[in-house]
């Protein structure tokens, strides 16, 4: 997919569409096709089922040769579908009446955008009792059977998403889009401990060995990505794409899946706007691809795997086949496929350069670049110093010349005819003053630039004598293993519960608890939000114990006493 450019990662609009051509975003993790392409070619021959993308005119589209299986299976789903709803084989009829259904659409039609809590006052009234009895049987089914395989609850809740919209054919497609954004909310934000990162699936190990590639690349820098960064003459100070590392970062914190692609799109517009900021030319999707890889390696989000696949199973599906979060979320899902796929080439490294950084018998040349930035700053020097003597020298030819005149109307004037030649004196050692002060101003500013050249050059030159003592001290270390640092220190254990059971005493310094580690460490929020998630499951939690790394296995769950660990 991509292919060596002068510029960023190529990847051509095309690429990014289905391959089965129906104009929508298709998605590596589907193969290259979108959501609804790929679950029609995922079930089996005899499964599959009518096709609800509404076409042009808002009419379902059919397939024709699935005409005499369609019947059986479409009964067979709405009985399934009719079970969850209303917890009987068929329905009730419909207790509102005609005036009482028009008033519930009106209350809906008049829903701001994105106005969530308006949805659930709505949805909580009397008069739309019916479809908060439909979410309500939905949901504590679902959490009666979350033992399922999550692709299973995975059909379930997009078939709740269909039915439910059906409820509101009438209205514009803008007005059923809003309406099943706050659904999809409502629904996943109670599912999310159910259903994200489930038992049934391996995302836990992909979350794993997504963080450690990741880590091993973290000696990648923008020039090799051809990522545009501030030139010398930007005023910009930081990472300009410190925004869009937050903002990823950040996604593992939702729970709706709508939510985590706001995050998706905050990251992929910061990354578009450092860009900008980085490059006096206007961003292209191919400089974006680059940044947004770039973003990734830098910000290692936690649980990125686990958390692109929550939104593929459980998000609706128009977000993800068109509009911009179809396109960032798309351009996302390239960037960890590159990622996972690195190689030399990709980079415009040989094999033994790419092997020799991953195996860290390399390091990017940050000396040479230091060294430069020296050298130019040097040059700067030299260049202003040149400037300043020939200043100097100006100013000493015209004082010379003013003397002279002066020395020529030193008698008095009125021992003097004035004459023309002597106005043409008068006038001429004025304009030499003039000339005088301005060169003196000129100097001013030049002695200015050179103190500024000189605070740079000392500065570099105290940076790379530290960078000197640093590199001293790891050919010292060469063959030591060395440890992160910690982010966390465990300050007390209780008895009998869940950390104590794990082996976790006090004075043990944590380096990685489950997707958690030194690189994409935060605040302790991180910690809590992967034990809210992780109640009943695993974790591998690494910490430094006198000196040594030590793993152990800890199951967050309840026990006699307060929270999870103990």
């Amino acid at each position: 997919m991509w292919t060596d450019k002068q510029r960023g990662i190529r990847v051509t609009q095309e690429e990014l569409l289905c391959k089965n051509a129906c104009g929508y975003y298709g998605n590596p993790a589907w193969q290259g096709f979108c959501s609804k392409c790929w679950r029609d070619r995922s079930r089996p021959a005899g499964a599959q089922r009518q096709d609800a993308r509404p076409s042009n005119d808002g009419t379902p589209l059919t397939f024709s040769k699935f005409e005499e299986k369609k019947s059986t299976e479409k009964g067979r789903r709405i009985n399934t579908m009719r079970r969850l709803f209303w917890g009987s084989p068929s329905p009730p009829k419909r207790q509102e009446s005609p005036e009482t259904y028009t008033n519930v659409l009106k209350a809906y039609q008049s829903l701001e955008p994105g106005d969530f809590p308006g949805f659930l006052k709505i949805l909580r009234s009397s008069s739309s009792q019916r479809l908060q009895s439909r979410c309500t049987a939905f949901l504590n089914t679902m959490e009666a059977y979350h033992g399922l395989p999550v692709q299973k609850q995975s059909d379930l809740v997009q078939d709740f998403y269909q039915s439910f919209a059906e409820y509101f054919s009438s209205f514009p497609e803008a007005q059923v889009t809003q309406i099943m954004e706050h659904v999809e909310k409502l629904i996943m934000t109670r599912l999310h401990k159910w259903v994200f990162c489930h038992d049934s699936c391996d995302d836990e190990q992909k979350d794993l060995a997504l963080q450690r590639r990741i880590r091993s690349l973290n000696w990648v820098t923008p020039q090799m990505l051809s990522v545009p960064f501030p030139d010398k003459k930007t005023a910009v100070t930081g990472d300009p794409f410190l925004p869009a590392i937050t903002a990823i970062i950040e996604m593992d914190a939702k729970r709706a899946p709508q939510d985590k692609l706001a995050c998706v799109s905050k990251c992929s517009q910061h990354v578009f706007e450092a860009l900008s900021t980085s490059n006096s030319e206007p961003a292209n999707a191919d400089d974006f691809l680059s940044g947004l890889i770039y973003v990734v390696l830098k910000a290692n989000p936690p649980r990125l795997h686990s958390n692109m696949q929550y939104v593929i199973r459980f998000g609706l599906p128009h977000s993800l086949m068109a509009g911009e979060s179809g396109y960032y979320f798309t351009n996302l899902s390239c960037a960890v496929a590159f990622i996972e796929k690195l190689d030399g080439p990709a980079l415009n490294l040989s094999a033994e350069e790419f092997e020799g950084y991953m195996l860290r018998r390399r390091t990017p040349s940050v000396r040479n670049k230091k060294q430069q930035a020296a050298r130019d700053t040097q040059h700067l020097l030299e260049e202003l110093q040149g400037r300043q003597e020939k200043l100097d020298q100006g100013v000493d030819a015209l004082n010379v010349q003013l003397q002279d005149k002066v020395s020529e109307l030193k008698v008095p004037w009125s021992t003097k005819r004035v004459t023309p030649e002597l106005m043409l004196i008068y006038t001429r050692s004025g304009s030499a003053r003039h000339n005088i002060s301005c060169l003196q101003n000129d100097h001013k500013d030049i002695m200015v630039e050179i103190e500024e050249a000189l605070h740079k050059l000392h500065a570099r030159e105290k940076a790379k004598r530290q960078q000197d003592e640093t590199e001293a001290q790891d050919e010292a270390m060469e063959q030591q293993v060395t440890l992160p640092p910690p982010f966390a220190r465990v300050d007390a254990v209780t008895q009998g519960s869940p950390a104590c059971g794990a082996g976790l005493r006090v004075g043990d310094e944590m380096i990685e608890f489950g997707s958690v580690n030194t690189a994409n460490f935060q605040n302790l929020q991180n910690i809590a939000s992967v034990v809210q998630h992780s109640e009943g499951k695993a974790l591998r939690v690494t910490v430094i114990r006198d000196g040594q790394k030590a793993q152990m296995s800890l199951t967050p769950k309840r026990w006699s006493g307060r929270g999870l660990l103990g």
